[in-house]
């Protein structure tokens, strides 16, 4: 049996579907699924054993320049790949109106979430059939549920350290590592203004990190990252910025690590599903629908009464505190430091992977 998954975006999304996948393929071993995923996300799907082929698609930069798009031939050449396969089932576990368009592209039996549970309820035109998934549910486990409904099978109500997200260690160029690296990652971009640690936290968390004796390693997607970054590493023994990595890169040097600190972030996403452990910092934004999720994972969240907000502005009137935005006053790097070290000391070294 031959099943498309539309899941196209984001980084975060697109990993908390691969835990679906798992519970498929041992429901059914003949199952084969394809995914069609956004350009820059294109590694993640190939990281499964159940996924025989990725469709790249690129919405998000053919719509800066819509007919550019129509007259290179790029948006017809995606036509074709996705009407290559006839599928028995097509599966949109995105919910929004240009997944569910994706769907209907395709050649099959187009499924997805009710009208009253998926994100955007348009995106049920394109479907043939519907399923209701409770709202209140975690990211991972509304997909999960979905899934077994659409395909027939049953599952347990799991929490979430018995997760398996099913990565297969050989596609992704990694084996077991025999022991400790002494190195941390800090994952410490994001996008809304209000998800950012004050940077001068960044820089304490650092410090203490090396007076311990750890190494620190600090990625970066974008110019404005990189200069954070080097910031961050500035004056610090002990803390070096990383040469701009893949996705692929990216989950070797968090496989690599003792541990990892992260702000809402889709890479820290994929800490959790390579089960390193990992201390996510929120305070506009509230991880129970869609944190982290899997074993070694720990959120700090912000104790100020109007947090989460799920605003990209902070617009905080209360007494003055010492960082911007004020709910991360909540997470001083000591805290921080010290609450990692427990997921650390608890977490089997041998399951680590590395390059």
């Amino acid at each position: 049996m031959r099943v498309l998954i539309v899941k196209v975006s984001s980084l975060g999304d697109v990993i908390h579907t691969l835990p679906a996948v798992t519970d498929a393929r041992r429901a059914n071993r003949r199952l084969q699924f394809d995914w069609v995923v956004e350009e820059n996300f294109v590694e993640v799907p190939g990281w499964h054993p159940a996924v025989t082929r990725v469709i790249p698609v690129a919405l998000r930069r053919w719509r800066k320049d819509v007919l550019r798009t129509l007259r290179n031939g790029e948006f017809s050449a995606f036509r074709k790949d996705i009407k290559h396969e006839h599928y028995d089932l097509v599966i949109d576990a995105q919910g929004l109106l240009k997944s569910g368009v994706i769907s209907r592209l395709s050649r099959g039996l187009t499924v997805g979430l009710s009208d009253s549970t998926a994100r955007e309820p348009l995106a049920t035109l394109f479907y043939n059939k519907v399923y209701s998934v409770p709202r209140n549910e975690h990211a991972v486990q509304r997909v999960r549920e979905l899934f077994s409904r659409a395909l027939n099978y049953s599952i347990d109500v799991q929490d979430a350290s018995a997760i398996d997200y099913g990565l297969d260690l050989q596609r992704m160029g990694m084996s077991p590592k025999a022991g400790p690296s002494g190195m941390l990652v800090f994952l410490h971009g994001t996008t809304w203004p209000t998800k950012h640690w004050p940077l001068q936290y960044w820089k304490e968390l650092a410090l203490l990190a090396t007076q311990q004796g750890y190494t620190v390693r600090l990625p970066w997607g974008s110019e404005v990252e990189k200069q954070r970054a080097q910031d961050i590493a500035q004056g610090i023994a002990g803390v070096s910025v990383l040469e701009r990595q893949t996705l692929t890169g990216m989950a070797r040097q968090i496989a690599l690590a003792d541990g990892v600190v992260a702000v809402d972030t889709g890479l820290g996403h994929l800490a959790a599903a390579l089960a390193t452990p990992a201390v996510s910092l929120y305070g506009a934004t509230n991880p129970g629908l869609s944190g982290t999720y899997g074993r070694h994972q720990a959120h700090l969240s912000s104790t100020l009464a109007c947090a989460p907000c799920m605003s990209k502005t902070c617009t905080y009137t209360g007494e003055a505190l010492d960082v911007t935005p004020a709910c991360y006053s909540a997470h001083p790097p000591a805290i921080v430091l010290a609450t990692l070290q427990s997921l650390m000391a608890a977490q089997p070294q041998n399951v680590v992977l590395t390059p």
